[in-house]
């Protein structure tokens, strides 16, 4: 019901408007007080709302007092908004990677690139140093990521399990006839000294480059980040500064051991007998056996690459370099490194845990007169030749002639 008469209120206006609209028309006649019997009377079915019109009937009052436009009259159409053009949705791209994931600006720079370089402005006076991409920068990055993970860990991985799998196969190398209870002098002072220091700065530039390729693969899981910055930080300083030191080490062992390191054709003989780590007996040897000769020479040499390199890096863009040229300096100083890694390890192998008393030689200099005699038989031989020629004098008689 209240609807009802809500709908009569709404209609009773309109009406009252469309009265003083349309004007009485001349052969229609006059109002009076009775209705028109051929005309219908317009009225509203309830009194007008407002002041002084009646009460205020039931339900909601009226939204809006806009008066209706007059009837006839033509109302101008209400335009439409055009519906938009469907668009299809753009994907986002991929995020960018070392990994070879695509990304979208990587494939760009690639497409830009092409074999040119994108360039900066600096206000140096060395211009090289506005190089911002370089297309070998995508080759070097390949090799650091990928190529250099792959050969040191064959290398030094591999040489670990050789070496594993040798001591638990083979054993300790002991002496066949036990100590004699006699030592020979076998390295000085300086020749230990320039040793310990050669191995302890390798040890330490080894580890700390081996951090920088396989650490946060290893390390950096077990103690955490801010403990791996700190190790990383700490390493790159030992690493750049223990440098001369360890160039150092290699002229002074060049100094002191290559006349001893010549190759001969005793050499031959060692490696086909297996140097006395395969079989039993121990082939002639001098002050150093081939094996020993051949670590020499990859310290010596070796190591003076890894240097000569290593100070590119250390000092870039010095002496003409460009950055091809530390990038290609950074690929033989890595390659280069973990190799000399993966010999060094064989080295410190027969030098502690491998071979009875070979410790010795480099700890106190003396090793047993046995361990000499069976590993460096020559070499015992011209001692003891020197020896007998410091205690009798060349042309002395013996006493009583």
């Amino acid at each position: 019901m209240r609807r009802l008469l809500l709908a009569l209120a709404l209609l009773a206006p309109l009406s009252a408007a469309a009265q003083q609209a349309v004007p009485p028309s001349p052969a229609m006649p006059a109002p009076t007080g009775q209705p028109n019997p051929g005309r219908p009377d317009v009225q509203g079915g309830v009194p007008e709302m407002g002041a002084g019109r009646g009460p205020m009937p039931g339900g909601n009052p009226p939204t809006t007092t806009e008066r209706a436009p007059p009837t006839g009259e033509a109302t101008a159409p209400v335009p439409r908004a055009a519906a938009p053009t469907p668009v299809a949705p753009i994907p986002a791209p991929p995020p960018f990677t070392d990994r070879n994931l695509p990304d979208a600006e990587e494939m760009e720079l690639q497409r830009i690139l092409q074999g040119g370089r994108i360039e900066g402005r600096v206000s140096i006076p060395d211009q090289r140093s506005a190089n911002l991409v370089q297309p070998q920068g995508r080759e070097w990055r390949e090799f650091h990521n990928v190529t250099l993970a792959w050969i040191g860990g064959i290398a030094v991985g591999g040489m670990l399990l050789v070496l594993a799998a040798f001591f638990l196969g083979r054993g300790r190398i002991r002496m066949e006839h036990g100590y004699a209870g006699r030592t020979i002098q076998r390295f000085n002072l300086l020749e230990r000294a320039n040793h310990w220091m050669v191995a302890t700065s390798f040890i330490i530039l080894g580890l700390s480059g081996l951090n920088l390729t396989f650490g946060r693969h290893i390390l950096l899981p077990v103690i955490g980040p801010y403990a791996f910055a700190s190790v990383s930080s700490w390493g790159k300083v030992a690493h750049n500064f223990l440098a001369f030191p360890f160039t150092l080490g290699l002229v002074l062992m060049l100094l002191l051991w290559v006349k001893d390191n010549i190759p001969n054709r005793r050499d031959i003989e060692w490696f086909k007998m297996g140097g006395g780590l395969i079989g039993k007996g121990h082939p002639q040897a001098g002050r150093f056996n081939a094996g020993q000769k051949v670590v020499f020479w990859i310290t010596v040499l070796g190591g003076a690459l890894v240097a000569v390199s290593g100070y590119f890096l250390i000092f870039p863009f010095w002496g003409g370099t460009s950055v091809n040229d530390m990038q290609l300096a950074h690929i033989v100083h890595s390659a280069l490194s973990v190799l000399m890694i993966a010999a060094m390890l064989a080295h410190i192998y027969i030098g502690s845990i491998g071979m009875e008393g070979a410790f010795d030689a480099m700890g106190s200099g003396q090793v047993d007169l046995n361990w000499a005699k069976e590993h460096h038989a020559l070499w015992v031989e011209e001692e003891m030749a020197k020896a007998r020629q410091a205690v009798v004098p060349p042309g002395a008689r013996p006493a009583g002639d």
